[in-house]
């Protein structure tokens, strides 16, 4: 079972953002519909790979874009 994070932002345009961020940085990233059980506040969620969710999370405090909270799925 693969295990993955998935970072819950704000809004739709914070979920675009990060995306873009994340993929300049190198960090393979999908702009994915946030999971239900995890919030109904976006309906935009990123996600990234588990060995990738501190590179990812710094990457997007060092470009200011504000991020809710961050989840390991298993999938």
């Amino acid at each position: 079972m693969n295990t993955y994070a998935v970072i819950l932002v704000y809004s739709t345009s914070h979920a675009i953002q990060a995306e873009r961020v994340l993929k300049a940085a190198g960090l393979p990233a999908k702009l994915i519909p946030t999971p239900r059980h995890l919030s109904s506040d976006c309906g935009s969620a990123i996600r990234v790979a588990a060995a990738d969710q501190e590179a990812s999370t710094a990457a997007l405090d060092q470009a200011g874009v504000p991020v809710d909270r961050v989840e390991l799925l298993h999938g």
